[in-house]
């Protein structure tokens, strides 16, 4: 079975085919946040912390940092936001940038093993981006896209997938290590986007025998009950053989999706994580509970580490 290792410092998460669903937290990302990208420029990065700590909270399993901010200086707000991170909690990190230098930054501060995010099958980024990944021994997110751009037909985008898969291997770095973003396109776009992009996960799980992740929200852009649609999907995309994807654990909905897939698919043993999360309270737990909560959820200054829940 294809098993993806990433860490911290401290803890170990793995990305697998038989592994529960690997939920990428996709918040830290100032890309249409604009209230979020003036705080990172100002230096102000409590959004930051919030945002880190929430998402474990919510059942993040890895975190995903990006500080793509037009005009600032990304290397710098990057490893500034990943090292605030790693302090914050004890899940490994996707580094996500467009800028090497960037990635070469976030790689110098962040401890452990992280999810290098991302390659695609331009020559150029393969040549920049590959060495990093085996320099550092991570692993690396592959985009089905190059020169020509995104292909609507699912067969090209294997095949640009298998590119980078070979061409990793020629860098040393094994398949396990390359995590495929099939590329999501919008259904309400494209009608057929779902049954494309299921009919390639099934092929890189079969043929690439790698693991797969993908930004979840892209398949309801433009349409009403995004949240609806992203479950479904989810769900279904597990099904196809999809191992993780970046998404926003603070939607319940979603989750739900995600924790379900994990009952159907027999990954979640004994339906434990399922009835944890859903099973109604007994006589008398929900008054105590909520004296727990008033009595534990303050904390004075800075966030609190927060552990990320098991596997």
């Amino acid at each position: 079975m294809t098993r993806t290792v990433l860490s911290s410092a401290t803890r170990e998460v793995v990305i697998g085919f038989d592994e529960p669903f690997c939920i990428i937290g996709e918040r830290i990302n100032p890309t249409g946040r604009k209230k979020l990208a003036a705080e990172m420029v100002a230096g102000d990065f409590s959004t930051v912390e919030a945002d880190a700590v929430a998402q474990v909270r919510a059942g993040a399993r890895v975190l995903d940092v990006n500080a793509g901010i037009p005009l600032a200086d990304e290397p710098a707000l990057l490893a500034k936001s990943i090292e605030l991170v790693q302090s914050l909690t004890d899940v490994p990190i996707s580094i996500d940038s467009s800028i090497v230098e960037a990635l070469e930054a976030g790689l110098a501060v962040c401890k452990g093993r992280p999810l290098l995010n991302s390659v695609t099958g331009e020559e150029e980024r393969l040549e920049s981006v590959l060495p990093l990944v085996k320099k550092h021994e991570c692993a690396v997110v592959a985009i089905s896209n190059d020169e020509t751009g995104i292909s609507e037909d699912p067969d090209v985008r294997f095949a640009v997938a298998k590119k980078i898969v070979e061409r990793a291997a020629d860098h040393g770095i094994k398949p396990e290590d390359v995590v495929v973003d099939p590329l999501v396109m919008p259904i309400g776009a494209l009608g057929g986007a779902g049954r494309q992009v299921f009919t390639l996960v099934r092929r890189l799980h079969d043929e690439l025998k790698v693991n797969t992740t993908c930004g979840a929200s892209n398949i309801s852009f433009g349409l009403p009950n995004r949240h609806g649609l992203n479950a479904t999907f989810l769900a279904m995309a597990a099904g196809a053989g999809m191992t993780s994807a970046i998404l926003n654990p603070l939607h319940e909905e979603e989750m739900a999706g995600v924790l379900a897939s994990d009952v159907m698919l027999a990954k979640d043993k004994d339906c434990t994580h399922w009835i944890k999360k859903y099973r109604a309270p007994t006589e008398g737990a929900g008054e105590s509970g909520g004296a727990e909560r008033r009595a534990g959820g303050r904390r004075g200054g800075r966030a609190a580490r927060v552990a990320a829940p098991a596997a």
